[in-house]
């Protein structure tokens, strides 16, 4: 299991790192919560409807997405490994398909590390998307940063 996680080439990730001004359990909870995750996950502009979240080896988390478009995405995922507070690990049901891997690094006290990699099978895959996630990436970081000063209060 650790080994299929770290095993890739960097022609085969796209990663997004931000290091936020809160403790490592809150930024963890942002994303291990559905009712923090639901408020932020997703570009500017989303919406989420949760229809399943199982924080756990093989549970499963299904929702959609709903676009500022009016298109509505549906997504199928399947928790792989819990580390809580340092990792989740999920694996994509629905396509695009790919896995991702959130680790989570106290740097100190109130500030952490959040390393979010998108892991492709192959290298096309993941120049396909690339184009359009990084900036997406980056939108989904502002909008859990939102979330979790809401959450410090």
């Amino acid at each position: 299991m650790e080994s299929e996680i770290f095993s890739t080439t960097p022609n085969c990730e796209i990663v997004t790192t931000r290091i936020v001004n809160f403790p490592i359990n809150l930024a963890f909870k942002a994303w291990a919560d559905p009712n923090h995750l639901k408020n932020w996950w997703g570009p500017k502009g989303f919406t989420n409807t949760f229809n399943e979240f199982d924080l756990q080896p093989g549970g499963k988390w299904s929702f959609v997405m709903h676009g500022p478009d009016k298109g509505n995405y549906p997504n199928e995922v399947e928790f792989i490994k819990i580390d809580k507070p340092n990792l989740i690990y999920w694996k994509r049901h629905s396509k695009p398909l790919f896995k991702v891997l959130a680790t989570f690094e106290e740097i100190s006290g109130d500030k952490t590390k959040i390393i979010f990699k998108m892991i492709f099978d192959t290298a096309e895959e993941s120049n396909k998307l690339r184009p359009f996630v990084v900036d997406k990436n980056e939108e989904n970081f502002d909008r859990l940063e939102v979330e979790l000063t809401k959450m410090a209060l």
